[in-house]
């Protein structure tokens, strides 16, 4: 049995990759468990240079962090569903996701640190990356329908968690890279660390990739259809019955 299930699942996981359209929701769904796993294992690192050093609230920075992703999962993952606007918000929530991005690994010299920033950028990154992930995940299930959404899924874990272990050496190395931003200009002089310029590099790629995508929502058109095909049947139940009463006959003349 499990050897006729294997070479299934294979198979599933090929057709996947034979269809142009998920390519693009597994990329936004590796670059957001990407980050969001980077911030969570340095988060210690990414709140000291913050002036947060307290373990006490760092921990309670990353307990936020993680609220944030579930929060913003509900809320926005919700709206997704409703409205459909993958592309949309996808977009939108990277965007949000490079700009929260910057806080964690900027100084400005002039102002020094500033740790209630940090956390709300902290926060925020939760809110607008973390959603990513579930949007993407229903994204690839819809333009690939009727594929198995178990491949799907475990296609997608496992290119992200590759991607993040990947990352974490290159993470440490750009961590200890400091560049200088307008040092010429006091005013405005400030420093960025090498780590967030990675991910922020990961961001902006996938953006632009991402921007491409334009293939067609499979199962949202078979819900659409099925829904439409039950609208039909419906009518004509209503019109085999001689006997129409007024409220039948606004109801179909609507329809």
């Amino acid at each position: 049995m499990n050897n006729d299930e294997e070479p299934a699942f294979i198979e599933s996981i090929g057709k996947l990759f034979g269809n142009p359209g998920f390519v693009f929701p597994l990329s936004a769904f590796i670059m957001s468990i990407s980050v969001t796993n980077i911030v969570g294992t340095f988060i210690d690192d990414v709140m000291e240079r913050g002036g947060v050093t307290d373990q006490f609230s760092i921990d309670l920075a990353g307990a936020g962090f993680e609220f944030g992703i579930l929060f913003g999962g509900i809320i926005i993952g919700g709206f997704v569903d409703k409205t459909k606007k993958y592309k949309a918000v996808t977009k939108a929530c990277i965007i949000a996701s490079m700009f929260l991005l910057v806080p964690l690994g900027l100084t400005e010299h002039a102002l020094g640190k500033e740790p209630i920033l940090l956390v709300l950028a902290l926060l925020g990154l939760g809110m607008t990356a973390g959603p990513i992930q579930p949007i993407n995940a229903e994204l690839a299930v819809d333009v690939t329908y009727p594929s198995d959404e178990t491949a799907v899924e475990s296609v997608q874990q496992i290119g992200g968690n590759l991607v993040s272990a990947l990352l974490v050496p290159l993470v440490e190395i750009a961590a200890k890279q400091d560049y200088q931003l307008l040092p010429q200009v006091p005013a405005l002089a400030s420093d960025i660390r090498g780590d967030v310029i990675l991910l922020l590099a990961m961001t902006i790629v996938t953006y632009f990739y991402f921007d491409n995508f334009d293939s067609p929502l499979r199962r949202t058109m078979a819900d659409a259809a099925y829904n439409n095909k039950k609208d039909v049947i419906d009518l004509e139940a209503v019109g085999v019955n001689d006997d129409f009463v007024p409220a039948q006959r606004d109801l179909v003349s609507k329809r």
